[in-house]
């Protein structure tokens, strides 16, 4: 099993920064990629970011150019480095780790940090 813990969520205005941290425990050995989630009130959680063992990143594309997805494997841990953030980044964003083969889904997960922003 891994445990996940997220940080750094907060209230900004809208044009401001913020970096969310996610520090992974546990099985971390069975990890092949980690991510970060969004829901929304009334709306489904949907992806954001991920990044892979290897580096490699995929992103939604309304944060592309604003959201920066990295890891530091000796800390396990990942983070989200939010940029130009705007009024419909307000949500709660949760931490996603996905185990053992790459086709797994990303099954463990965070408790989520809020993310608010305003006008």
């Amino acid at each position: 099993q891994v445990q996940l813990v997220e940080s750094g969520g907060g209230l900004v205005q809208a044009g401001g920064s913020l970096r969310l941290s996610c520090a992974a425990s546990g099985s971390t050995f069975s990890i092949n990629a980690m991510g970060w989630y969004r829901q929304a009130p009334g709306k489904q959680r949907e992806l954001v970011a991920t990044i892979a063992n290897g580096g490699s990143t995929n992103y939604e594309d309304s944060v592309k150019g604003r959201f920066t997805i990295s890891r530091d494997n000796a800390k396990n841990t990942v983070y989200l480095q939010m940029n130009g953030l705007k009024t419909v980044d307000t949500a709660v964003y949760y931490c996603a780790a996905r185990l053992g083969k790459t086709d797994n889904p990303f099954g463990s997960w965070g408790q989520g940090t809020q993310v608010t922003v305003s006008s």
